[in-house]
Formats: structure tokens, C-alpha cells, sequence
């Protein structure tokens, strides 16, 4: 495992409560946390402090980009460390491969800081694989932001 740490944040229209909620409900991450050219398949899903849930990541289009898991598909185990409803989800991630560089299990804490009638949402996450590159996983966790702001949004309006 790598000890290198990833950080990323993004200015939301949304209060904290309504992106919390972007994680509890069941079905949401789904349609928001997949990255772009994947979706996303929830195999359980346990929200509570010690919980966890399971999703399925699969690529619409797998050529030249294997997954991690299977030829087209990445597969993650999520266990919920600490939850504070509006202010933070700390999570340990683990990711299943036969490659060593792409195995291992990956800490992401999310914060969630009230700025006016916004949210300030910032990802650290520890512990990243080595096989993936610091460029590929800032953008990667960007496009988690993106996606949830633009789904948070959505669901305001």
C-alpha cells in the first residue's frame, strides 16, 4: 500500500444535510457515485456507523480499460467508520484484485463545512493503490464531486 495521501473539494449549492443524504438514501450513489463511462450496482448496502455496502462498478464500454475485478467491472466493499449526519462520513475501501498494485484497502474521509447557503464537500483519501497514477485519482475524485453536486442539485430543484 502506498501512504500517499489524494485531497480534492468542491463548493456545492446544497446544504450539508442534503449531501449527507446523498449517501444514506438507498439507490442514491448509484446514480451519482459511478465515474464517468460506468454505472454503478449496489450489492447491499448497510448505512450506519459499522455498516457497509457493496457496489459493482462496470464499464459501458470496457475496451482498453480492464477492470479490477473482472474483464469489465470493479467491484468495492465500503465499511462505514464513522458517520456525523451534515458534517462527515469516514470510510475504508476494499478493492479486490489479482494485481497487488490495485488491491488493497483505501481510507476516504468526507467533510461536509457549511459556507453560507453552500457546502464545502473535501475528500482526503489515504492509503491510495499504487497502481493508481496521483493524476488519474485527483481526477477520479473530482468527477465523484462533480457528479454529486450536479445530482444534489438536480434534487433541490
Amino acid at each position: 500500500m502506498n501512504k500517499r495521501i489524494d485531497r480534492a473539494s468542491r463548493l456545492i449549492n446544497a446544504p450539508p444535510d442534503a449531501i449527507y443524504h446523498a449517501f444514506s438514501e438507498p439507490g442514491s450513489m448509484e446514480q451519482w457515485l459511478p465515474p464517468h463511462g460506468m454505472t454503478g450496482t449496489m450489492l447491499e448496502f448497510d448505512f450506519q456507523e459499522g455498516g457497509h455496502y457493496k457496489m459493482r462498478l462496470t464499464y459501458k464500454a470496457p475496451q482498453g480499460r480492464p477492470g479490477k475485478t473482472s474483464a469489465d467491472s470493479d467491484k468495492v466493499v465500503v465499511h462505514l467508520r464513522k458517520l456525523v449526519t451534515g458534517e462527515c462520513i469516514e470510510q475504508e475501501g476494499d478493492f479486490n484484485s489479482d494485481d497487488p498494485a490495485f488491491a488493497g484497502t483505501m481510507r476516504m474521509i468526507w467533510t461536509f463545512e457549511p459556507k453560507g447557503e453552500r457546502t464545502c464537500v473535501s475528500i482526503r483519501a489515504e492509503n491510495v493503490p499504487v497502481g493508481i497514477s496521483q493524476p488519474d485519482h485527483l481526477a477520479g475524485l473530482n468527477a465523484f464531486l462533480e457528479n454529486l453536486a450536479a445530482y444534489v442539485e438536480r434534487q433541490r430543484h
